[in-house]
């Protein structure tokens, strides 16, 4: 078996991403030292504490279980040796603007009786949608999640082309919704997963309806208490196997090769065979490393397209919020013109659609008695303008639509407040023009069009994260983790070379 023994390996950035690559790394025998920017790891799955209230800053659903189940059993452990899960039901709730409410529950019977209600023979297409995105998960998560293919060659191969067939590979997900249902509203249901990846109906590509199958058959689970718990038993997981944490620790520059990095930070050096980078790509591209050992100079990362950004209202209020449900996301009936705003004109969108996330509906522990723990997301362009006079406006228009479109008033009753947006994703995280993702999964920019898992320049230095494959969002970063420390194991599991 490949050894990392006696190679020392420093994971510059304590995410998701890096939080895996080092359980992976230590398990193989490397000494794995995670220093993190921040006075917390979890990198965008932070955590908020303040007045008895917890709020989770970033990811709040947990889908894909399979995926944390593959995580944990790879080290002999379940999710359950570290948190219990409970599945939501109801999954969602949809308020439309026009004073439609749709809940979407763990009873598929039920929910096909909800799409009949909209569109006749709606249910029973709603089966055959499924069957499709269950084949897409299965197939795609095996063969191209799971595998990083990340040359072009890699595809020219008839295995791979006989995985692929059948696959929705070609064509945008607006347009593959709309083979299936006529109504709006269907389609919007059928799409707002699209959310988790950062992009909009018309620039993520069809393979990703596999996302229906994550919805309406794994189901929507809670973790007690929420995604930071997730966060809490990796990385207990990682201190099982070896791995040592720092805080507050930020790194300012990376230089050195295999066998000899030396990572500054105002603390001074750390010194690491291998070094594996969990900060943003651009970031620690443009900022981490001189000129010469970049593998992307400024213009790349200024055509690249980016998911949203987000305007974020963390809200301790007074009494219950029947209306909402655990999760709650508020549509507009025409949803186009929040997405032109985001990604073709941005600015701050007029009717914004948005999403709810009331913890404390099933976890008692985020919040003192008597009282709700809430936050509210609105996605928003990157780079926009963020001030804040800006955020004032915005937070009186939002908690205004909040009442109009869910008959909850919540404008009384908050005794606790907190505001998130463009400028602290780029200050917290190093974010590029304060994305809350990253890169957008536009056809040009999946799975081999990403940037790679190793540096282009630089021998021994490794990325992992949302930017690289397979993507963003808590299951894929796990999984980056997975995939970087394959490499690094490809690598130099038989030890470094002089």
């Amino acid at each position: 078996m490949e050894s990392l023994a006696g190679v020392s390996v420093v994971v510059v950035g304590g995410g998701i991403g890096g939080l895996s690559t080092a359980c992976y790394l230590a398990d193989a025998g490397a000494d794995v030292r995670v220093i993190e920017k921040n006075e917390q790891v979890g990198g965008r799955a932070s955590r908020l504490e303040k007045d008895g209230f917890t709020f989770d800053m970033g990811p709040s659903w947990y889908l894909m279980p399979d995926v944390f189940e593959r995580f944990f059993s790879y080290f002999d452990r379940t999710p359950s040796d570290y948190y219990e899960l409970t599945q939501l039901d109801p999954h969602y709730r949809i308020f439309f603007k026009d004073g439609d409410r749709v809940d979407i529950t763990p009873d598929l019977e039920r929910t096909k009786t909800v799409f009949e209600e909209y569109e006749t023979g709606a249910g029973d297409t709603l089966e055959r949608y499924l069957e499709k995105s269950r084949e897409n998960y299965e197939v795609g998560m095996k063969h191209f999640v799971y595998e990083d293919r990340e040359r072009l060659r890699d595809y020219i191969d008839l295995d791979v082309a006989r995985q692929a067939r059948g696959l929705s590979l070609l064509g945008s997900m607006q347009g593959h919704v709309e083979g299936y249902f006529d109504h709006p509203k269907l389609q919007q249901i059928m799409q707002y997963t699209l959310v988790f990846l950062g992009g909009s109906p018309t620039n993520t590509p069809a393979l990703y309806n596999l996302m229906s199958h994550v919805d309406f058959n794994l189901g929507v689970w809670y973790p007690d208490g929420g995604i930071g718990a997730v966060v809490d038993g990796i990385t207990d997981l990682g201190r099982e196997l070896g791995v040592e944490y720092e805080t507050g620790r930020p790194a300012t520059e990376i230089k050195g090769r295999t066998g000899g990095f030396e990572i500054e930070t105002p603390a001074g050096p750390v010194r690491s065979d291998l070094v594996v980078s969990n900060t943003d790509y651009a970031h620690a591209e443009q900022e981490l490393l001189t000129p010469e050992r970049r593998g992307y100079d400024a213009d790349y990362w200024d055509e690249r397209t980016y998911a949203p950004s987000a305007f974020l209202l963390y809200l301790g209020v007074e009494g219950d919020v029947d209306e909402l449900a655990h999760h709650t996301l508020v549509l507009p009936t025409d949803w186009n013109q929040h997405f032109e705003h985001i990604f073709e004109d941005p600015r701050w969108p007029d009717d914004p659609a948005y999403y709810l996330c009331v913890s404390s509906k099933t976890d008692d522990s985020v919040a003192p008695e008597g009282h709700s723990a809430l936050f509210v997301l609105v996605p928003i362009a990157p780079g926009l303008e963020d001030t804040p006079q800006l955020r004032e406006q915005y937070r009186d228009m939002i908690l205004e639509d909040i009442a109009t479109n869910t008959g909850t008033d919540l404008r009384d009753r908050i005794v606790l407040e907190e505001r998130f947006c463009i400028e602290d994703f780029a200050s917290r995280y190093n974010s590029y023009e304060g994305t809350a993702l990253g890169l957008a999964h536009t056809l040009r920019q999946t799975s081999l069009f990403r940037p790679p898992h190793r540096s282009k320049e630089v021998d021994g230095l490794y990325f992992v994260g949302g930017d690289t494959t397979p993507g963003i969002g808590v299951p894929m970063c796990l999984i980056s983790g997975d995939l970087t420390a394959e490499k690094v194991l490809e690598d130099h599991g038989g030890g470094l070379q002089p």
